[in-house]
């Protein structure tokens, strides 16, 4: 598409969640900084939250790479499970012996998977291995499933628990864990950060960041125009950002441009449904500049 026109090995912008491409802002960095420190201290649940599009599976994924060889790490990306098959996920993701399950009567297959996880954990813990697991998009996972959870993490050594837990989610996952059924478990809240959006000057530098990583060493490609419009329009979203910015490209490239100016931008949030303003607001807004003008037309009048 415009990788040749710009000089790029990659597409900088993707909303695949690539930890290569990961930014260091300061709510980004704060937020890895407590996980690492947190799951080092090894007690309790951690909990990351953030509105949609702020980089909460990009965190998770970085904190899986980033902590070290002495932990086993198992990450659940559906959140949309019951309590066994929550279960049964963690037991393939952490490497439990299941084979038996596939003979056993119904009613002894919940005994028998709890039993080989605990066995799985045990023998991690004589290795001496810490069991990190991550869970996103946790505020649309059933409360019987989260419950479950906390009966998991109630599996210790003399020394340790068996297992540490952090979870992902959106402002929502508050007002769930307010549940009198799991008050336990935000009992056992030990850490949590809530991701923000990037400032002005982040933006630049994340636009900045991402088009250097994609492979893009030539002068700077979005103007300050284009620059402004975009932390305006996105609010410092970084997926929304990612969207735009690489929108904006492709009609630079239609041009023939290599720059992307303020109209570039403009029409890559046009075509971007989900910043296109309501009519109504629109229809408000031109009312509103109407009167404005009118205002100072008699106001003039009366000087």
């Amino acid at each position: 598409m415009y990788l040749k026109h710009f000089h790029l090995n990659e597409f900088p912008f993707g909303i695949t969640p690539d930890t290569s491409f990961f930014f260091s802002s300061q709510t980004s960095q704060q937020a890895l900084n407590t996980l690492l420190v947190a799951t080092r201290a090894g007690e309790g649940f951690i909990k990351i939250t953030g509105e949609v599009g702020t980089g909460k599976t990009l965190l998770c994924r970085q904190l899986l790479q980033s902590v070290g060889s002495d932990f086993q790490t198992a990450y659940i990306p559906n959140p949309c499970l019951t309590p066994h098959g929550l279960l049964l996920e963690l037991a393939e993701e952490l490497g439990a012996d299941t084979a038996t399950l596939a003979d056993a009567p119904e009613m002894q297959q919940q005994h028998l998977l709890l039993k080989a996880l605990s066995q799985r954990l045990l023998k991690l813990a004589l290795e001496d291995k810490r069991v990190l697991v991550c869970l996103d998009e946790v505020q649309a996972m059933p409360i019987e499933t989260l419950e479950a959870l906390r009966l998991l993490t109630n599996l210790e050594t003399e020394k340790r628990k068996l297992v540490q837990v952090v979870i992902f989610g959106q402002p929502e996952l508050d007002e769930k864990l307010n549940h009198p059924s799991i008050r336990q478990l935000k009992q056992r809240i030990t850490f949590d950060y809530h991701l923000g959006p990037l400032t002005g000057p982040e933006l630049v530098r994340y636009v900045n960041h991402r088009m250097a990583v994609g492979g893009y060493d030539g002068e700077r490609v979005f103007s300050s125009a284009a620059l402004w419009m975009l932390k305006w329009r996105t609010r410092g979203f970084p997926r929304l950002i990612n969207i735009v910015a690489h929108k904006a490209l492709m009609c630079s490239y239609g041009r023939g441009k290599k720059r992307v100016g303020w109209l570039e931008m403009k029409e890559a949030i046009a075509d971007t449904a989900s910043l296109r303003r309501p009519v109504q607001h629109v229809a408000l807004a031109g009312l509103a500049m109407l009167v404005l003008a009118l205002l100072i037309v008699q106001f003039m009048r009366t000087v």
